[in-house]
């Protein structure tokens, strides 16, 4: 248990073991046909694990710092419009249409926010065994080693990254846009935008409606090696009232980023 009001830093490290043990767990939960039967809500594909997964990260979050609320996907009421000013936002599983299906493209990962901004993060890939973690102001990490800052490219330079086998839709129309020459597929949100922020892609680009905490824990891993994550249509999130946004941008920094959203606010009045 954690002292009140502590630091992000302090929460470092237990945060990621928390995120870490929910990992191991989800992955022994794959061979019970009843975490990975599931049934499309919406978009969203929901599987007994989820269920699991909120149960065992909320609980050792709340055991970690009791005086912080959890604000979780799987967990309805916790999603408040008056959001409290320093509270922990989870995706117990990102990727869980990947996790179902035997794809290795998820992960478990959790954020702390304050004053409506994330300022601490963990993400947990458990079948590539890769912890990415961020606390704001002092880096990001890969596995524990410091990720180096990214160097300002132009959009187009590197891979696309995007979750299908090829390009489509609007991952199509950026890659011949840009004048991508690589595409790398990826499974979660969060999974694709760790791409991102350590180089091995330079673009993930969506237009579907995005939850914030799809986002949370990837933003501080992004900022912190001077990458960039926005809305669609170039304005940040910012953490407060509702939790969904349309589509967003993340790119090897704020001004691809920018560029990015100039180019779809120039195609959607086109359009």
């Amino acid at each position: 248990m954690s002292r009140p009001g502590a630091a992000p830093g302090e929460l470092l490290a237990p945060l990621t073991a928390a995120v870490l043990e929910v990992g191991v767990l989800l992955r022994e939960w794959r061979a019970d046909a009843s975490a990975v039967r599931g049934v499309w809500e919406g978009s969203q594909f929901k599987a007994g694990a989820d269920a699991r997964a909120h149960r065992e990260l909320s609980g050792r979050l709340s055991a970690l710092a009791p005086d912080v609320p959890v604000l979780s996907e799987e967990d309805a009421a916790s999603q408040v419009a008056a959001r409290p000013e320093r509270h922990w936002l989870i995706d117990p599983i990102d990727g869980t249409a990947s996790y179902a299906h035997g794809f290795p493209g998820y992960v478990t990962q959790a954020a702390l926010v304050q004053g409506g901004r994330p300022v601490l993060a963990a993400i947990y890939a458990p079948e590539n065994d890769v912890m990415y973690a961020a606390v704001r102001g002092l880096g990001a990490t890969r596995n524990g080693v410091l990720m180096p800052r990214l160097e300002p490219a132009p959009v187009g330079t590197g891979a696309l990254v995007d979750n299908t086998p090829e390009p489509r839709g609007i991952a199509a129309e950026a890659y011949a846009h840009f004048g991508f020459g690589a595409y790398r597929e990826s499974g979660s949100i969060a999974l694709k935008l760790c791409r991102v922020a350590e180089g091995a892609a330079g673009l993930f680009v969506k237009d579907v409606p995005v939850r914030d905490w799809d986002v949370a824990a990837p933003l501080v891993v992004l900022e912190e090696v001077g990458a960039g994550l926005v809305r669609l249509d170039g304005t940040p999130f910012d953490f407060q009232g509702g939790y969904e946004s349309t589509g967003l941008i993340g790119a090897s920094s704020p001004a691809a980023c920018a560029d990015v959203a100039r180019w779809w606010r120039g195609r959607a009045g086109a359009g």
